[in-house]
Protein backbone atom coordinates (compact mmCIF):
# COMPACT_ATOMS: atom_id res chain seq x y z
CA UNK A 1 0.00 0.00 0.00
CA UNK A 2 0.95 3.33 -0.82
CA UNK A 3 0.09 6.58 0.62
CA UNK A 4 0.97 10.39 -0.58
CA UNK A 5 -0.49 13.42 -0.84
CA UNK A 6 -0.03 16.02 -3.98
CA UNK A 7 -0.49 19.84 -3.02
CA UNK A 8 -2.80 21.95 -5.16
CA UNK A 9 -1.63 24.64 -3.96
CA UNK A 10 -1.64 26.40 -0.71
CA UNK A 11 -4.41 25.77 0.98
CA UNK A 12 -6.03 22.23 -0.55
CA UNK A 13 -4.11 18.81 -1.36
CA UNK A 14 -4.94 15.73 -2.51
CA UNK A 15 -4.11 12.40 -0.82
CA UNK A 16 -4.16 9.55 -2.69
CA UNK A 17 -4.10 5.66 -1.74
CA UNK A 18 -3.08 2.61 -3.31
CA UNK A 19 -3.94 -0.53 -2.59
CA UNK A 20 -2.20 -3.35 -3.69
CA UNK A 21 -4.15 -7.25 -3.95
CA UNK A 22 -1.47 -8.08 -1.11
CA UNK A 23 -2.85 -5.55 1.23
CA UNK A 24 -6.04 -7.51 1.73
CA UNK A 25 -6.28 -10.88 0.10
CA UNK A 26 -5.08 -12.51 3.29
CA UNK A 27 -7.70 -11.11 5.54
CA UNK A 28 -10.61 -11.35 2.97
CA UNK A 29 -9.65 -15.04 2.31
CA UNK A 30 -9.71 -15.66 6.04
CA UNK A 31 -13.08 -14.00 6.82
CA UNK A 32 -14.38 -16.06 3.79
CA UNK A 33 -13.04 -19.40 5.46
CA UNK A 34 -14.81 -18.19 8.59
CA UNK A 35 -18.05 -17.41 6.52
CA UNK A 36 -18.06 -21.42 5.13
CA UNK A 37 -17.94 -22.65 8.53
CA UNK A 38 -21.06 -20.77 9.51
CA UNK A 39 -22.84 -20.80 6.60
CA UNK A 40 -26.03 -22.13 6.85
CA UNK A 41 -27.17 -22.89 2.70
CA UNK A 42 -29.77 -25.21 1.54
CA UNK A 43 -28.75 -28.14 0.49
CA UNK A 44 -25.61 -28.07 1.91
CA UNK A 45 -24.17 -29.56 5.11
CA UNK A 46 -22.26 -26.66 7.49
CA UNK A 47 -18.97 -26.52 6.94
CA UNK A 48 -19.32 -27.79 3.19
CA UNK A 49 -20.19 -24.98 1.22
CA UNK A 50 -18.27 -24.84 -1.94
CA UNK A 51 -15.67 -22.37 -1.40
CA UNK A 52 -16.20 -20.79 -4.63
CA UNK A 53 -19.71 -20.37 -4.32
CA UNK A 54 -19.12 -18.78 -0.96
CA UNK A 55 -17.10 -16.27 -2.97
CA UNK A 56 -19.77 -15.74 -5.11
CA UNK A 57 -22.08 -14.56 -2.79
CA UNK A 58 -20.37 -13.05 0.04
CA UNK A 59 -16.83 -11.97 -1.30
CA UNK A 60 -17.78 -8.52 -2.92
CA UNK A 61 -19.03 -7.23 -0.18
CA UNK A 62 -16.24 -8.62 2.85
CA UNK A 63 -13.83 -7.21 -0.36
CA UNK A 64 -15.18 -3.76 0.36
CA UNK A 65 -15.46 -3.88 3.99
CA UNK A 66 -12.08 -4.69 3.89
CA UNK A 67 -10.92 -2.28 1.65
CA UNK A 68 -12.80 0.59 3.67
CA UNK A 69 -11.23 -0.90 6.64
CA UNK A 70 -7.24 -0.44 4.84
CA UNK A 71 -8.55 3.11 3.94
CA UNK A 72 -9.84 4.25 6.95
CA UNK A 73 -6.85 3.49 9.19
CA UNK A 74 -4.17 4.27 6.04
CA UNK A 75 -5.77 7.95 5.86
CA UNK A 76 -6.04 8.95 9.10
CA UNK A 77 -2.78 7.49 10.44
CA UNK A 78 -0.76 9.00 7.37
CA UNK A 79 -2.13 12.53 8.29
CA UNK A 80 -0.86 11.68 11.98
CA UNK A 81 2.36 10.78 11.35
CA UNK A 82 3.51 13.49 8.41
CA UNK A 83 1.75 15.89 11.05
CA UNK A 84 -0.35 17.46 8.74
CA UNK A 85 -2.96 20.43 9.57
CA UNK A 86 -6.43 20.18 8.48
CA UNK A 87 -9.67 21.54 7.91
CA UNK A 88 -12.95 19.51 8.70
CA UNK A 89 -12.10 15.72 7.39
CA UNK A 90 -10.80 14.20 4.06
CA UNK A 91 -13.35 14.19 1.36
CA UNK A 92 -13.31 11.14 -0.85
CA UNK A 93 -13.28 11.82 -4.42
CA UNK A 94 -16.25 10.15 -6.03
CA UNK A 95 -15.44 6.94 -8.38
CA UNK A 96 -18.18 5.52 -10.63
CA UNK A 97 -15.87 2.75 -12.22
CA UNK A 98 -14.49 0.01 -9.65
CA UNK A 99 -14.64 -3.29 -10.79
CA UNK A 100 -15.04 -4.81 -7.67
CA UNK A 101 -15.34 -8.01 -9.52
CA UNK A 102 -12.03 -8.60 -11.31
CA UNK A 103 -10.49 -5.45 -10.60
CA UNK A 104 -7.23 -6.43 -8.27
CA UNK A 105 -5.53 -3.17 -7.45
CA UNK A 106 -7.16 0.31 -6.34
CA UNK A 107 -7.07 3.72 -5.85
CA UNK A 108 -8.54 6.00 -3.93
CA UNK A 109 -8.20 9.73 -3.70
CA UNK A 110 -9.30 12.66 -0.51
CA UNK A 111 -9.55 15.99 -1.13
CA UNK A 112 -7.82 17.81 1.86
CA UNK A 113 -8.40 21.34 3.28
CA UNK A 114 -4.57 22.54 4.29
CA UNK A 115 -4.64 25.52 7.66
CA UNK A 116 -2.72 28.57 6.36
CA UNK A 117 0.68 29.37 7.43
CA UNK A 118 0.94 32.64 9.62
CA UNK A 119 3.08 33.73 11.95
CA UNK A 120 1.64 34.39 15.36
CA UNK A 121 2.58 37.35 17.39
CA UNK A 122 0.63 37.84 20.59
CA UNK A 123 2.57 40.67 23.09
CA UNK A 124 1.64 43.14 25.68
CA UNK A 125 1.22 46.32 23.61
CA UNK A 126 -2.00 45.05 22.47
CA UNK A 127 -4.89 46.62 24.28
CA UNK A 128 -7.96 44.69 25.44
CA UNK A 129 -10.32 46.15 27.34
CA UNK A 130 -12.03 44.54 30.48
CA UNK A 131 -14.75 45.85 32.16
CA UNK A 132 -15.12 45.38 35.51
CA UNK A 133 -18.73 45.25 36.43
CA UNK A 134 -19.98 46.80 39.02
CA UNK A 135 -23.05 46.60 41.49
CA UNK A 136 -23.72 50.15 41.50
CA UNK A 137 -26.56 51.89 44.73
CA UNK A 138 -29.84 51.50 42.69
CA UNK A 139 -28.67 47.26 42.16
CA UNK A 140 -27.94 46.65 45.89
CA UNK A 141 -31.71 48.49 46.32
CA UNK A 142 -33.08 46.02 44.69
CA UNK A 143 -31.29 43.68 46.37
CA UNK A 144 -31.82 44.91 49.93
CA UNK A 145 -35.85 45.23 49.00
CA UNK A 146 -36.07 41.98 47.82
CA UNK A 147 -33.88 40.33 50.62
CA UNK A 148 -36.60 42.16 52.83
CA UNK A 149 -39.53 40.74 51.38
CA UNK A 150 -38.16 37.35 50.97
CA UNK A 151 -37.86 37.18 54.69
CA UNK A 152 -41.00 39.68 55.37
CA UNK A 153 -44.53 38.01 57.15
CA UNK A 154 -47.53 37.84 55.70
CA UNK A 155 -50.62 39.95 56.92
CA UNK A 156 -54.52 39.56 56.19
CA UNK A 157 -56.04 43.54 56.13
CA UNK A 158 -59.11 44.04 55.71
CA UNK A 159 -58.89 46.65 53.07
CA UNK A 160 -56.29 47.38 50.05
CA UNK A 161 -53.47 49.06 51.41
CA UNK A 162 -49.70 49.74 49.92
CA UNK A 163 -47.92 46.69 48.88
CA UNK A 164 -51.62 44.47 49.02
CA UNK A 165 -51.41 41.64 47.15
CA UNK A 166 -55.62 40.79 45.50
CA UNK A 167 -56.95 37.41 44.68
CA UNK A 168 -59.71 38.60 42.42
CA UNK A 169 -62.31 36.83 39.84
CA UNK A 170 -61.16 38.44 36.25
CA UNK A 171 -64.34 38.46 33.90
CA UNK A 172 -63.21 40.63 30.21
CA UNK A 173 -65.74 43.13 30.13
CA UNK A 174 -66.81 45.39 27.14
CA UNK A 175 -67.05 49.22 27.26
CA UNK A 176 -70.09 49.44 29.05
CA UNK A 177 -68.48 47.04 31.81
CA UNK A 178 -70.58 44.57 30.16
CA UNK A 179 -69.40 40.85 30.45
CA UNK A 180 -68.41 39.46 26.89
CA UNK A 181 -69.89 36.09 25.24
CA UNK A 182 -66.88 33.75 25.69
CA UNK A 183 -64.57 36.61 26.78
CA UNK A 184 -61.92 35.41 28.93
CA UNK A 185 -62.28 34.37 32.85
CA UNK A 186 -59.64 33.50 35.42
CA UNK A 187 -59.39 33.29 38.85
CA UNK A 188 -55.92 34.49 39.86
CA UNK A 189 -53.56 36.60 42.19
CA UNK A 190 -51.89 40.37 41.02
CA UNK A 191 -50.20 42.44 43.45
CA UNK A 192 -51.00 45.85 43.76
CA UNK A 193 -47.55 47.40 42.32
CA UNK A 194 -48.14 45.89 38.88
CA UNK A 195 -50.66 48.79 38.44
CA UNK A 196 -49.93 52.78 37.71
CA UNK A 197 -49.82 54.94 40.03
CA UNK A 198 -53.23 56.46 38.97
CA UNK A 199 -55.07 52.80 39.09
CA UNK A 200 -53.44 51.71 42.55
CA UNK A 201 -55.08 54.66 44.14
CA UNK A 202 -58.90 53.62 42.56
CA UNK A 203 -57.99 50.24 44.47
CA UNK A 204 -57.02 51.60 47.83
CA UNK A 205 -59.45 50.99 50.39
CA UNK A 206 -61.47 48.20 48.33
CA UNK A 207 -62.37 45.02 50.20
CA UNK A 208 -63.32 41.79 49.77
CA UNK A 209 -66.32 41.31 47.31
CA UNK A 210 -65.93 44.74 46.06
CA UNK A 211 -65.61 45.12 42.11
CA UNK A 212 -63.01 47.27 40.23
CA UNK A 213 -63.03 47.49 36.17
CA UNK A 214 -59.39 47.61 34.77
CA UNK A 215 -57.81 48.53 31.55
CA UNK A 216 -55.01 48.12 29.45
CA UNK A 217 -53.45 52.11 30.50
CA UNK A 218 -53.89 50.63 34.17
CA UNK A 219 -51.52 48.36 34.00
CA UNK A 220 -47.51 49.13 34.39
CA UNK A 221 -46.16 48.52 30.56
CA UNK A 222 -43.77 45.57 31.88
CA UNK A 223 -46.57 43.93 33.88
CA UNK A 224 -47.58 40.56 31.92
CA UNK A 225 -51.39 40.23 32.58
CA UNK A 226 -51.66 36.99 30.07
CA UNK A 227 -49.32 34.62 32.24
CA UNK A 228 -52.07 35.90 35.43
CA UNK A 229 -54.95 35.07 33.14
CA UNK A 230 -52.91 32.02 32.02
CA UNK A 231 -53.76 33.05 28.18
CA UNK A 232 -51.21 33.84 25.01
CA UNK A 233 -50.24 37.28 24.62
CA UNK A 234 -52.24 37.27 21.15
CA UNK A 235 -55.36 36.37 23.16
CA UNK A 236 -54.86 38.94 25.42
CA UNK A 237 -53.93 41.62 22.56
CA UNK A 238 -57.17 40.54 20.48
CA UNK A 239 -59.55 40.91 23.68
CA UNK A 240 -60.85 44.03 25.05
CA UNK A 241 -58.41 44.48 27.56
CA UNK A 242 -61.13 45.67 30.07
CA UNK A 243 -61.42 43.52 32.65
CA UNK A 244 -63.77 43.55 36.01
CA UNK A 245 -62.12 42.56 39.20
CA UNK A 246 -64.25 41.24 42.19
CA UNK A 247 -61.66 40.83 45.15
CA UNK A 248 -62.16 36.94 46.63
CA UNK A 249 -58.80 37.50 49.26
CA UNK A 250 -56.33 39.86 50.39
CA UNK A 251 -53.11 39.41 51.33
CA UNK A 252 -49.99 42.04 52.33
CA UNK A 253 -46.44 41.06 52.77
CA UNK A 254 -45.10 43.10 55.27
CA UNK A 255 -41.35 43.54 54.59
CA UNK A 256 -38.45 42.18 56.99
CA UNK A 257 -37.08 45.12 59.08
CA UNK A 258 -33.34 46.17 58.43
CA UNK A 259 -32.04 44.62 61.49
CA UNK A 260 -29.92 42.00 62.71
CA UNK A 261 -32.47 39.07 62.48
CA UNK A 262 -32.79 39.69 59.11
CA UNK A 263 -28.61 40.28 58.17
CA UNK A 264 -28.07 36.98 60.69
CA UNK A 265 -31.19 35.00 57.73
CA UNK A 266 -29.07 36.08 54.87
CA UNK A 267 -25.64 35.99 55.64
CA UNK A 268 -25.31 33.34 58.37
CA UNK A 269 -25.50 34.12 61.90
CA UNK A 270 -22.83 36.68 62.89
CA UNK A 271 -21.32 37.26 59.37
CA UNK A 272 -22.29 40.94 59.30
CA UNK A 273 -23.67 43.56 62.10
CA UNK A 274 -25.38 46.12 60.06
CA UNK A 275 -26.71 47.55 56.87
CA UNK A 276 -23.52 48.75 56.48
CA UNK A 277 -21.96 45.87 56.38
CA UNK A 278 -25.07 44.39 54.89
CA UNK A 279 -25.08 46.53 51.79
CA UNK A 280 -21.28 46.27 51.31
CA UNK A 281 -21.57 41.96 51.29
CA UNK A 282 -24.18 42.14 48.26
CA UNK A 283 -22.06 44.25 46.44
CA UNK A 284 -19.29 42.10 46.50
CA UNK A 285 -21.47 38.34 46.30
CA UNK A 286 -22.73 40.27 43.14
CA UNK A 287 -19.90 41.61 41.22
CA UNK A 288 -18.40 37.88 42.29
CA UNK A 289 -21.34 36.64 40.00
CA UNK A 290 -20.06 39.51 37.60
CA UNK A 291 -16.87 38.29 37.04
CA UNK A 292 -17.98 34.86 34.39
CA UNK A 293 -19.56 38.23 32.39
CA UNK A 294 -16.85 40.22 32.20
CA UNK A 295 -14.84 37.02 31.49
CA UNK A 296 -16.81 36.21 28.44
CA UNK A 297 -16.73 39.13 27.05
CA UNK A 298 -13.23 40.02 27.25
CA UNK A 299 -12.93 36.77 25.61
CA UNK A 300 -15.48 37.55 22.65
CA UNK A 301 -13.31 41.20 22.41
CA UNK A 302 -9.88 39.01 22.00
CA UNK A 303 -11.41 36.50 19.43
CA UNK A 304 -12.72 40.09 17.67
CA UNK A 305 -8.93 41.52 17.75
CA UNK A 306 -7.54 38.37 16.44
CA UNK A 307 -9.81 37.55 13.67
CA UNK A 308 -9.53 41.20 12.50
CA UNK A 309 -5.59 41.05 12.62
CA UNK A 310 -4.98 37.53 11.13
CA UNK A 311 -7.26 37.48 7.77
CA UNK A 312 -5.56 34.59 6.72
CA UNK A 313 -7.66 32.94 3.34
CA UNK A 314 -9.58 29.72 3.62
CA UNK A 315 -10.16 26.82 0.99
CA UNK A 316 -13.28 27.81 0.42
CA UNK A 317 -14.70 25.48 -1.68
CA UNK A 318 -13.42 22.61 0.32
CA UNK A 319 -14.88 23.67 3.02
CA UNK A 320 -18.15 24.19 1.45
CA UNK A 321 -18.54 20.94 0.38
CA UNK A 322 -17.48 19.66 3.65
CA UNK A 323 -20.40 21.05 5.23
CA UNK A 324 -22.66 19.22 3.34
CA UNK A 325 -21.97 16.41 4.87
CA UNK A 326 -20.96 17.82 8.48
CA UNK A 327 -24.82 17.46 9.54
CA UNK A 328 -27.11 15.16 9.95
CA UNK A 329 -29.62 16.95 7.65
CA UNK A 330 -28.15 17.72 3.85
CA UNK A 331 -27.95 21.24 3.32
CA UNK A 332 -29.17 23.45 0.53
CA UNK A 333 -26.92 25.50 -1.20
CA UNK A 334 -28.52 28.40 0.04
CA UNK A 335 -28.14 27.18 3.45
CA UNK A 336 -24.46 26.76 3.10
CA UNK A 337 -24.16 30.11 1.25
CA UNK A 338 -26.13 32.07 4.43
CA UNK A 339 -24.06 29.90 7.22
CA UNK A 340 -20.60 29.89 5.20
CA UNK A 341 -19.22 33.41 6.43
CA UNK A 342 -19.83 32.44 10.32
CA UNK A 343 -18.72 29.05 9.85
CA UNK A 344 -15.53 30.67 8.25
CA UNK A 345 -14.98 32.67 11.02
CA UNK A 346 -15.77 30.36 14.14
CA UNK A 347 -13.01 28.40 11.46
CA UNK A 348 -10.30 30.92 11.78
CA UNK A 349 -10.82 31.59 15.28
CA UNK A 350 -10.73 27.76 16.13
CA UNK A 351 -6.88 27.53 14.07
CA UNK A 352 -5.61 30.87 16.08
CA UNK A 353 -6.75 29.37 19.08
CA UNK A 354 -5.17 25.55 18.15
CA UNK A 355 -2.11 27.82 17.41
CA UNK A 356 -1.96 29.86 20.69
CA UNK A 357 -2.37 26.15 22.35
CA UNK A 358 0.40 24.76 20.63
CA UNK A 359 3.03 27.30 20.35
CA UNK A 360 2.77 27.95 24.30
CA UNK A 361 2.57 24.51 25.13
CA UNK A 362 -0.87 24.97 26.91
CA UNK A 363 -2.44 21.56 28.07
CA UNK A 364 -4.82 19.82 30.64
CA UNK A 365 -3.52 17.48 32.85
CA UNK A 366 -5.48 14.10 33.93
CA UNK A 367 -4.58 14.96 38.07
CA UNK A 368 -6.12 18.41 37.06
CA UNK A 369 -9.13 17.25 35.85
CA UNK A 370 -9.76 15.16 38.59
CA UNK A 371 -8.72 18.05 41.59
CA UNK A 372 -11.57 20.39 39.18
CA UNK A 373 -13.88 17.57 39.18
CA UNK A 374 -13.76 16.91 42.57
CA UNK A 375 -13.95 20.66 43.57
CA UNK A 376 -17.03 20.26 40.98
CA UNK A 377 -18.77 17.99 43.37
CA UNK A 378 -18.11 19.82 46.52
CA UNK A 379 -19.77 23.21 45.27
CA UNK A 380 -22.84 20.70 44.24
CA UNK A 381 -23.30 19.22 47.21
CA UNK A 382 -22.79 22.57 49.20
CA UNK A 383 -25.78 24.26 47.23
CA UNK A 384 -27.92 21.97 48.88
CA UNK A 385 -26.34 21.88 52.42
CA UNK A 386 -24.92 18.43 52.56
CA UNK A 387 -21.17 18.21 53.53
CA UNK A 388 -20.88 14.10 53.97
CA UNK A 389 -17.92 13.16 56.22
CA UNK A 390 -16.14 10.34 54.65
CA UNK A 391 -16.71 10.47 50.87
CA UNK A 392 -14.54 9.09 48.48
CA UNK A 393 -14.24 11.99 46.52
CA UNK A 394 -11.15 10.56 44.13
CA UNK A 395 -13.89 7.48 43.52
CA UNK A 396 -16.41 10.04 43.09
CA UNK A 397 -14.13 11.86 40.41
CA UNK A 398 -13.21 9.05 38.81
CA UNK A 399 -16.72 7.63 38.09
CA UNK A 400 -17.42 11.00 36.74
CA UNK A 401 -14.35 11.19 34.43
CA UNK A 402 -15.50 7.46 33.00
CA UNK A 403 -18.58 9.12 30.86
CA UNK A 404 -17.03 10.22 27.93
CA UNK A 405 -19.16 13.13 27.20
CA UNK A 406 -18.58 14.47 30.57
CA UNK A 407 -15.20 13.80 30.29
CA UNK A 408 -14.57 16.39 27.17
CA UNK A 409 -17.03 18.78 28.22
CA UNK A 410 -14.91 19.22 31.66
CA UNK A 411 -11.83 19.37 29.43
CA UNK A 412 -13.15 22.15 27.72
CA UNK A 413 -13.91 24.11 30.40
CA UNK A 414 -10.08 23.55 31.65
CA UNK A 415 -8.98 24.63 28.59
CA UNK A 416 -11.37 27.74 28.35
CA UNK A 417 -10.07 28.60 31.45
CA UNK A 418 -6.17 28.67 31.17
CA UNK A 419 -6.66 30.24 27.41
CA UNK A 420 -8.27 33.13 29.49
CA UNK A 421 -5.44 33.05 32.10
CA UNK A 422 -3.10 33.43 29.04
CA UNK A 423 -4.79 35.98 27.34
CA UNK A 424 -5.18 38.06 30.59
CA UNK A 425 -1.25 37.65 31.31
CA UNK A 426 -0.40 38.04 27.71
CA UNK A 427 -2.31 41.56 26.72
CA UNK A 428 -2.65 44.75 28.25
CA UNK A 429 -6.17 45.06 30.07
CA UNK A 430 -7.86 48.09 29.35
CA UNK A 431 -10.07 47.92 32.79
CA UNK A 432 -12.71 50.04 33.29
CA UNK A 433 -15.56 49.95 35.75
CA UNK A 434 -18.74 49.41 34.48
CA UNK A 435 -22.68 48.83 35.86
CA UNK A 436 -24.07 45.83 35.04
CA UNK A 437 -26.75 47.94 33.00
CA UNK A 438 -24.07 49.15 30.53
CA UNK A 439 -22.04 45.99 30.85
CA UNK A 440 -25.52 44.63 29.45
CA UNK A 441 -25.75 47.02 26.82
CA UNK A 442 -22.27 46.81 25.73
CA UNK A 443 -22.38 43.70 25.40
CA UNK A 444 -25.71 42.70 23.97
CA UNK A 445 -26.43 45.52 22.13
CA UNK A 446 -29.82 46.31 24.12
Amino acid sequence: MKVNVQKIDDLNAVLTVAIEESDYREKVDKTLKDYRKKANIPGFRPGHVPAGLIRKQFGKSVLIEEINHILQHAVYDHIQEEKLDILGNPMPVEQDNIDWEGQKDFQFDYELGLAPEFELKLNARTKIPFNKVIADDEMIDRYVTDYARRFGTMSYPETVEENAILKAKFVEVDKKDQAVEGGIEAESTIALEALTDKAAKTVLGKKVGDKVVLAKKDFKDDFRLAGVLKVEDEVLENSSYRFELEITELSKLDPAELNQELFDKVFGEGAVSNEEEFRARIKADAERVFVGDSDRKFYQDVRDKLLDKYKFELPDLFLKKWMKTATEEPMSEEEIEEKFPQMKDDMRWQIIENRVIRENDIKVEHEEMVEYTKQMVLQQMAQYGQFPEGMDLDKIAHNVLGNREEAQRINDQLFQQKLMQFFKDTFKLDEQEVTYGEFVKSFYGN
